[in-house]
């Protein structure tokens, strides 16, 4: 337990340094607004409306370097792609290039360091060498800026799929954002309402 406690400080603390590097910062009400217009597409049974399928393979595989799976699910399974894609669609072109730009530079450096035309086709290890060699760049400060702020976004907006972000941190949504709200609402509701 005391191992997970220091991982997410630590996953907390190296957000907190990519932030001023990342080229998108988003404000809560953008946040909600993103995860809000996720939660529509995937129930209109739009996928993905930026990335293309190949991309967001590639950016999957990053973002599941960024927090992987463990005993908790990591952020493909939250849908941190998802949420991505569609901050990227709201008017965001620059950063969304700034992001393809990068995703070239990581897949030919893949291609030179382990003769793969993918990020998505190296192992774990290799992943996380190439992600090393990039970590200070606006590129990968705005992929993970974006993959945790999808990671932990509200389930019913379309980010953190099936809590995946809560059990990362541990954290167990209570009955205190449901009826009854506190002793005295109890109360009230089982005296019927009087």
């Amino acid at each position: 337990m005391e191992r997970q406690t220091l991982s997410r400080r630590a996953l907390l603390r190296s957000t907190l340094t990519a932030l001023p590097r990342s080229a998108i910062v988003l404000s809560m009400p953008a946040i909600l607004a993103a995860c809000s217009r996720s939660a529509q597409n995937q129930l209109d049974g739009i996928d993905l409306q930026t990335l293309g399928g190949d991309e967001a393979e590639e950016f999957a595989a990053i973002t599941d370097r960024i927090i992987p799976p463990d005993e908790t699910p990591g952020a493909r399974e939250a849908g941190a792609v998802h949420f991505m894609d569609t901050v990227l669609a709201d008017q965001r072109e620059r950063e969304l290039q700034l992001l393809r730009d990068g995703l070239r530079d990581l897949q030919t450096r893949a291609g030179a360091a382990f003769q793969a035309d993918k990020f998505s086709l190296l192992n774990a290890g290799q992943q996380d060498q190439l992600l090393r060699e990039i970590e200070n760049s606006e590129f990968f400060a705005t992929i993970r800026y974006l993959t945790v702020a999808g990671m932990f976004a509200l389930p019913e907006y379309g980010g953190n799929r099936g809590g995946a972000g809560y059990q990362l941190i541990g954290y167990e949504p209570q009955g205190g954002w449901q009826p009854p709200f506190g002793f005295y609402d109890e109360d009230y509701m089982n005296r019927g309402g009087q």
